[in-house]
């Protein structure tokens, strides 16, 4: 389909004292489906912004809520070592329970547009935030999930306790995993370990694995880009998508 025309504009989102940063992207005409679009560890800086477009632009409300609003207000950086060691604090600084609890609020939220379709939601992460996807999968309103190459699902989780891939049965929809295989931050075993995971628990997924792909391939602001790889994984994700969410 050719891309639709798209307004952008930064919103906040308030539930219970709490305010939470976002950014919306969506078509300027007609009604679609929502899509929660979840940061990496460098904030909703420019590569997240343009993903919640290019999602938009393909005929869906897109939202990216700021993840680490809790700790600190407007973060947005990009992919220095001081930067990636600024990022990993605030990583280090979230719960699980209080991301489901953000990501629901984007979801509620999306639920107040008229332009928005109620019947279920995506929801699409990369890095830290292709780990919340994961979790994410568990919240009743997502039906279709893209989670990008998070690290630490088979043997970590947000705030601490049991590790995210012991949630995989509470998944409510199909879930899509996309790795590079050169990633050294995400072993194949875990990977396979996923997977196998996914269908223990008969859940609706397909995992990816790119050769000659690292971790953040799918960003074309960092030196791991792999444009192979990119194309690949978002006609997947479009797929995944168009599928799965009303249009």
């Amino acid at each position: 389909m050719a891309e639709l025309a798209i307004d952008t504009t930064d919103i906040n989102l308030s539930q219970d004292n709490l305010v939470i940063n976002a950014y919306l992207a969506k078509p300027r005409e007609g009604n679609y489906p929502g899509v929660v679009v979840l940061q990496e560890i460098f904030g909703v800086n420019k590569h997240i912004k343009e993903v919640t477009e290019k999602i938009a632009k393909q005929g869906y409300v897109a939202i990216a809520p700021a993840l680490f609003q809790r700790q600190v207000s407007d973060f947005a950086i990009g992919y220095s070592p001081e930067d990636v060691q600024l990022g990993r604090k605030y990583k280090a600084g979230t719960k699980a329970s209080e991301l489901l609890s953000d990501i629901q609020i984007a979801i509620n939220y999306l639920k107040t547009l008229s332009q928005v379709k109620k019947e279920g939601f995506g929801c699409i992460g990369f890095c830290f935030g292709g780990h919340v996807a994961y979790l994410a999968a568990t919240l009743p309103d997502i039906k279709a999930t893209a989670s990008f190459y998070g690290a630490g699902i088979v043997n970590d989780i947000p705030g601490g306790g049991l590790p995210t891939i012991t949630r995989t049965s509470e998944i409510k929809g199909t879930l899509y995993a996309f790795f590079g295989i050169d990633d050294g931050s995400i072993p194949g075993i875990q990977v396979d370990e996923i997977e196998s995971e996914l269908s223990k628990n008969r859940i609706s997924h397909r995992v990816f694995r790119y050769d000659g792909a690292d971790h953040g391939f799918f960003c074309d602001h960092r030196a791991s880009y792999n444009p192979k790889a990119t194309v690949d994984a978002w006609e997947q994700v479009k797929q995944l998508f168009s599928q799965h969410l009303s249009s």
